[in-house]
């Protein structure tokens, strides 16, 4: 059952259907970034209702304690982490933190990680069965019965997970893309077909970082996903190309990588994204949220344009034809 959400939009025209679910605003908070939706609700003046959504925390079948330290190191253009999916397990986070979360202020979607494909079928039969309003399935999660290689990284691989986390719910799937593999159009083409209703575009791309006087990694699990405005530029293109595979289908597509003022986030609407995620850059300004609302609301005034939907896609010669409203 689709639940109104009770806010007002912080301008209607910001307003969007994402998988039948009615978003106030376009933003996404991303997974890590906001704890289990509660981290940022001790920050004066941030409210859960300048998001459209917010993906929760990764969450596995148990609970995890993750990688060990340093987890996180600053870069020029952002920042490396490798948590390590620390989490307390899904019957944790089903029982004890949904209850707390207020689903009238904006969507909560879980996102959903695993070592196996039994492990993401149990974790998305249990949030299935609770008041999360969608899943991110997780594909850059360590594949335990191949030798630890990502199932994200080979396009069957992550089909075969969304293919099966499909059968257990009617929710619907967001599928995170890998930005560390061949094609991405290719591995976006395969979830689509398996069944997924939305992708996300981009996860981390894998990175390093070196303490030149101890000559030994900064991260303690040696690499780490790289995220911020360094990968801006990769994350924009891979969209784009996402977006000519998943746009004629009218699947929709979160963008994210590096988005941190509300130009950044109509790059990423004119290249193909339905809604943009908003991550990394919260580390810095917390209260980012409405300064990007109130750009876009602005650009689209000044642009004479009624909706947001109007700008999906429209790189260089307007209206392309390819599923205007989604």
């Amino acid at each position: 059952m689709i639940r109104s959400v009770d806010v007002a939009s912080p301008a209607s025209s910001l307003a969007l259907d994402f998988c039948g679910l009615k978003f106030a605003s376009p933003i996404v908070l991303l997974s890590g970034c906001v704890g289990f939706g509660e981290e940022y609700t001790r920050v004066a003046g941030f409210s859960n209702r300048d998001a459209g959504a917010i993906v929760l925390k990764g969450t596995t079948g148990k609970p995890r304690l993750g990688n060990p330290p340093h987890r996180v190191t600053e870069t020029p253009m952002g920042m490396i982490n490798a948590i390590g999916l620390q989490n307390p397990g899904v019957d944790h986070v089903v029982r004890h933190i949904l209850p707390g979360l207020d689903f009238r202020e904006t969507r909560f979607i879980a996102n959903v990680c695993g070592s196996t494909i039994d492990e993401y079928v149990e974790v998305t039969r249990r949030f299935d069965d609770s008041p999360i309003d969608a899943m991110e399935i997780n594909i850059s999660c360590p594949n335990v019965k191949e030798g630890g290689v990502q199932f994200g990284n080979y396009p069957e691989m992550s089909a075969r997970v969304v293919a099966a986390c499909r059968k257990v719910t009617r929710k619907p799937l967001i599928t995170k893309l890998s930005p560390n593999q061949t094609d991405i159009r290719e591995n976006a083409r395969l979830c689509i077909e398996a069944g997924s209703d939305a992708l996300a575009v981009i996860n981390t791309i894998s990175a390093m970082a070196i303490d030149g006087k101890t000559r030994r990694p900064v991260i303690g699990n040696v690499q780490g996903g790289l995220s911020g405005p360094a990968i801006k530029p990769i994350a924009l293109l891979m969209v784009r190309q996402v977006y000519g595979v998943a746009g004629p289908k009218c699947v929709p597509i979160i963008g994210q990588g590096g988005i941190a003022t509300a130009a950044d986030a109509i790059e990423f609407l004119v290249a193909g994204a339905t809604a943009i995620g908003v991550g990394t850059a919260l580390f810095y300004d917390p209260l980012l949220c409405p300064k990007i609302n109130a750009g876009i609301a602005a650009y689209l005034r000044n642009s004479g344009l009624d909706s947001i939907a109007q700008l999906r896609g429209v790189l260089i010669a307007g209206a392309t034809g390819e599923c205007r409203g989604s």
